[in-house]
């Protein structure tokens, strides 16, 4: 009687350890995954981001390209620099296009401008280039377009940082802008 008992009651508990592991394994496969649920950089870099662009966070959707920023924001402008020591406004973006995108672009801005399929303003896209004439008759300047009229650039006097293209000097010096095409060609 008692073995029958013993018996009986180590089936229940087996059923119930079955149970009990069978819905904690259903509740842990339905949960979502972690990449679903940002960290606190990525919360961080895209409120910064999403306050300096003037837009909604939720806009935000390439961490990579703005941590990219943030990790180069107000690095100095050096002419011919490629290093967070000092850089220009060329080898920043081509810095850019290799680390954040992993396309290899080259040389100034008037090579790269020479390479470019043009896009009117009103259809750029993040990522897209914009080119200015500041010093000469020749394309002296280039940035890249992010979102709600801002772009990125190595400014001479304030380093890497985000202007906007309705300030009025660069309403003033803007000249075009546009897409690298692919292949490109160095």
């Amino acid at each position: 009687m008692v073995y029958r008992l013993f018996i009986s009651v180590l089936k229940s508990v087996f059923i119930l350890i079955l149970f009990f592991a069978s819905c904690t394994h259903r509740k842990k496969s339905h949960l979502p995954s972690k990449a679903k649920h940002p960290d606190v950089k990525t919360i961080a870099i895209t409120q910064k981001y999403a306050t300096k662009l003037n837009v909604e966070a939720a806009v935000i959707k390439n961490f990579k390209l703005y941590a990219f920023i943030d990790d180069w924001y107000t690095a100095p402008y050096k002419y011919g620099g490629k290093s967070k020591t000092g850089i220009d406004c060329s080898g920043f973006i081509i810095r850019l296009y290799n680390e954040v995108y992993q396309k290899a672009i080259c040389c100034n801005s008037q090579t790269l401008y020479d390479q470019i399929q043009f896009v009117d303003t009103d259809k750029l896209q993040e990522g897209d280039l914009v080119f200015f004439k500041i010093s000469s008759n020749k394309v002296s300047h280039i940035g890249m377009y992010l979102m709600n009229q801002k772009f990125v650039h190595a400014s001479v006097s304030k380093g890497v940082i985000i202007s906007d293209l309705q300030e009025a000097y660069y309403k003033k010096y803007f000249y075009k802008a546009g897409r690298i095409k692919q292949p490109f060609k160095s």
